[in-house]
């Protein structure tokens, strides 16, 4: 079997870490298959060593773009390759082979990027259509994913498979500081606080989890542990989104929310494993990696009662209406006061992030792949 695995997103989040982590378990377990990876040799550093079974196809052009739609099906054609893996779901216009494709979550069709032009949200629409209808197979990261892809693509269910993501093995291996307190003083953080941690888009409703942390603070006021918490959010720049300024100006909370950027792995581990709690109200997730990544460094995770979170987290975390300021609010000062509550999401949390495995998930990857290359009928839903 000669696969082709589309790689050149792997430094990203989100798509990134199930790159690297598939591919990687691939590595390990796979010494029979032929593997392809689409991409450049700065992609490439992005895994352990490889073995012989792998080889770069060396491809500059970026996805999506007109390069990728017509001149790359010529490339897999030339290399005979027996399937190619998409990890996102712009695939090429044209694919000369089977195909199985990963769909993260429908963000960009349901919630495109603030300032995408018509015509261009159009096109994107319609090469995902197109490349929906003609996969072999689709994979999905939850149940809940999986529902959805079907109800706005029309996909039938049978076609999509569920494999859960896992924790990135980078939080795995890398050490933690030993100088955890010195971390914490080199960013000026002194008092204790909350935490958020991931992208800065519409869907992840950080407007209204600053206005939930205000209530949340004005009724910890005169609390002895709690009355100069800070909320950090970690994760992308806030400078371009005034309605993020404006929240914290609303709330009167200049200098109780700080917005740190990005962060090294080893740096984001010291400020999960410092937080009170992390905070996660996302109004939409197709899995939500940086609660798992909160879980497995003890800290107790807020999220929502909404999209796959409720599958994916069951009862290791504290959900909340994330529609609901003052929900959110009860449940940020409930998390913080309630110490049976608090020690009870950390033991679940602790269990729940040994339930997702990246090796298991490999490995329905590649069944996935081998039951597309033999060409076996997908199985009817029950």
């Amino acid at each position: 079997m000669r696969v082709a695995i589309d790689i050149r997103r792997a430094g990203d989040f989100g798509f990134g870490t199930y790159i690297r982590n598939i591919v990687n378990q691939f590595a390990r377990s796979d010494h029979e298959t032929e593997y392809l990876l689409i991409g450049q040799r700065s992609h490439i550093a992005q895994f352990d060593p490889l073995p012989e079974n792998f080889q770069l196809l060396e491809y500059t052009a970026p996805p999506g773009s007109f390069h990728t739609h017509f001149h790359l099906p010529y490339l897999l054609h030339k290399q005979g390759v027996d399937l190619l893996h998409m990890p996102w779901f712009y695939a090429p216009a044209v694919v000369p082979t089977r195909m199985v494709i990963t769909v993260h979550d429908l963000t960009d069709v349901l919630m495109p990027p603030h300032g995408v032009p018509e015509m261009m949200q159009a096109g994107r629409l319609f090469f995902a259509r197109r490349a929906l209808a003609r996969a072999d197979r689709i994979i999905a990261v939850s149940h809940s994913s999986k529902r959805e892809l079907s109800r706005v693509f029309d996909v039938p269910e049978e076609k999509i498979d569920v494999v859960y993501n896992a924790l990135d093995e980078r939080f795995v291996r890398e050490p933690m500081p030993t100088d955890a307190d010195r971390v914490l003083e080199r960013h000026a953080v002194t008092d204790p606080f909350v935490l958020y941690a991931g992208n800065i888009k519409p869907q992840k409703n950080l407007p209204r989890l600053i206005e939930a942390f205000a209530v949340a603070k004005g009724e910890l006021r005169d609390h002895p542990e709690y009355a100069n918490l800070k909320l950090l959010l970690i994760g992308d720049s806030a400078e371009e989104h005034s309605d993020l300024r404006r929240a914290v100006l609303r709330s009167r909370l200049q200098g109780d929310v700080r917005f740190l950027g990005f962060v090294p792995h080893s740096v984001l581990r010291v400020f999960y494993s410092r937080a009170r709690a992390f905070l996660f109200p996302s109004l939409y997730e197709g899995f939500g990696l940086p609660p798992l990544e909160a879980m497995a460094h003890g800290a107790p995770v807020l999220t929502s009662s909404v999209s796959s979170l409720p599958e994916v987290f069951s009862q290791a975390a504290l959900l909340v209406n994330p529609e609901n300021v003052f929900d959110i609010a009860r449940g940020i000062r409930q998390i913080l006061t309630e110490n049976v509550l608090r020690e009870t999401l950390q033991r679940r949390g602790y269990e729940l992030v040994r339930k997702y495995s990246w090796e298991r998930s490999a490995e329905q990857v590649r069944e996935v792949y081998r039951s597309v290359v033999a060409g076996e009928p997908v199985k009817a839903s029950a």
